[in-house]
């Protein structure tokens, strides 16, 4: 794609850096046929390709123009579409740096904004999450006379909250015999509020499989919901928390990686070291901490999983394994994870159309609920057909955006490698 940037644009490390990435565009189309939202609409616009090119226009006029806004907003950043582009494009870098562009340079209705801000502060932050969702439960009666905004705010709060975990605290976990690794695990954010025992799972299996696990002080949110709300200041901040806390454990009683449960979170610590390049006093500590992510999944199969109970695989043979496009096309794992189901006795099932996204996304759902239950209910229909006994995915907003219309139980894929290797059966299935 030909770009007429100024040399004065150029200077901007964002823009030189989007300049790239434009001119790696060939306007092939490949990226329509597998992209969830011009799959629905069937709009260009509303397509990667459409996008790039109202980005390039955006960012060379030095402007933003509303409907611009409308279409980049739609973006889901599942990435589908860098998994299917034959030309390497990094879409997520070019979408995100538009993200930052119209955060900085357009002024938002006075209702998205405060939804917006609102979403950044709270969402990241578990004691404000945790009462915002004790609010919501008590206001829940008055819904219905509230702002229609509101109203998925209200849809997807949980009925009610589990009590903080242990694992929220910072603490050092010991392994089960002989301690083959040292890990640092991401406690996150609005995971440990809405399902704990997803990172009890985690420490389980972990240290089972010979890992001394660390909840490290001063970890926390990796700062991705910020950072794809185009809040760029709260998301660096928190990115830079979590090196610092890390290095300083790193430093103090070594670290051979950083476990991450949540493939959103992984997909944007592993980007840890691109968005702080231009940072000097963080630049190379970020480019390590990103090398030292791993998702879960990926140590355990470095690790071997142990040798599966008879239980598990004997109560539940057929799993639907739903592919977060945050793991699938972020990271790019998607074999890894139904491999290591299949090592623990289960019947992983692959859902027809697989790429495509369920809607979460992050706060997708909350700001454009729409076209989110859209592909929530595209996504229900493929699992459904499949005949699953359960579904199984690796991130937080999956399970959050599919178990409440799902028919089987939906469990996070560490719950299940963890009841399958001596664990209790994952608390979905019991309350099921």
């Amino acid at each position: 794609m030909r770009t007429d940037f100024s040399a004065e644009q150029l200077a901007d490390p964002d823009t030189k850096e989007s300049e790239k990435v434009l001119r790696t565009c060939t306007h092939c189309g490949f990226c329509t046929a597998t992209c969830p939202t011009y799959v629905l609409l069937g709009d260009e616009l509303d397509s990667p390709r459409g996008r790039i090119y109202l980005i390039k226009d955006m960012l060379a006029s030095g402007g933003v123009i509303g409907d611009t806004v409308k279409h980049i907003d739609r973006c889901l950043s599942c990435l589908s579409c860098m998994t299917t582009c034959p030309s390497g494009v990094n879409y997520m870098h070019l979408v995100d740096h538009a993200r930052r562009w119209i955060e900085e340079n357009y002024r938002r209705p006075w209702g998205e904004r405060v939804l917006r801000r609102f979403l950044g502060i709270v969402l990241a932050r578990s004691p404000l999450l945790r009462l915002s969702l004790h609010c919501a439960a008590v206001a829940r009666p008055l819904a219905r006379f509230l702002p229609r905004r509101l109203a998925p705010l209200f849809a997807l709060a949980p009925a009610s909250i589990p009590p903080a975990s242990r694992t929220d605290r910072p603490s050092v976990f010991a392994a089960a015999g002989e301690r083959r690794m040292r890990v640092a695990l991401l406690p996150g954010c609005a995971q440990r509020v809405l399902a704990p025992e997803i990172n009890e799972a985690t420490i389980r299996l972990l240290t089972r499989h010979g890992c001394e696990v660390v909840i490290v002080r001063g970890s926390g949110c990796c700062g991705s919901l910020a950072h794809h709300l185009g809040q760029e200041g709260p998301a660096l901040g928190f990115a830079r928390a979590n090196i610092d806390a890390w290095e300083r454990e790193r430093l103090a009683s070594g670290l051979d990686a950083i476990a991450i449960n949540a493939s959103g979170c992984g997909t944007t610590v592993k980007d840890y070291g691109f968005m702080l390049r231009e940072d000097p006093s963080y630049a190379d500590k970020a480019a390590r901490i990103a090398t030292l992510a791993r998702d879960v999944t990926e140590l355990i199969a470095t690790l071997g999983l142990n040798p599966p109970s008879r239980e598990a695989a004997a109560t539940v043979r057929r799993v639907a394994y739903h592919s977060a496009c945050s793991m699938h096309h972020g990271q790019r794992l998607h074999a890894g994870p139904k491999a290591l189901l299949a090592a623990a006795g289960f019947e992983p099932i692959e859902v027809p159309e697989g790429h495509l996204c369920c809607g979460s996304a992050g706060t997708y759902n909350l700001l454009q609920p729409e076209i989110a239950a859209a592909l929530r209910d595209r996504k229900l229909a493929n699992i459904s057909g499949t005949r699953p006994e359960l579904v199984a995915t690796g991130n937080i907003g999956c399970i959050t955006q599919l178990a409440p219309g799902c028919d089987v139980p939906v469990v996070h894929t560490v719950e299940l490698l963890d009841w399958a290797t001596g664990g209790p059966a994952p608390k979905a299935l019991s309350v099921g």
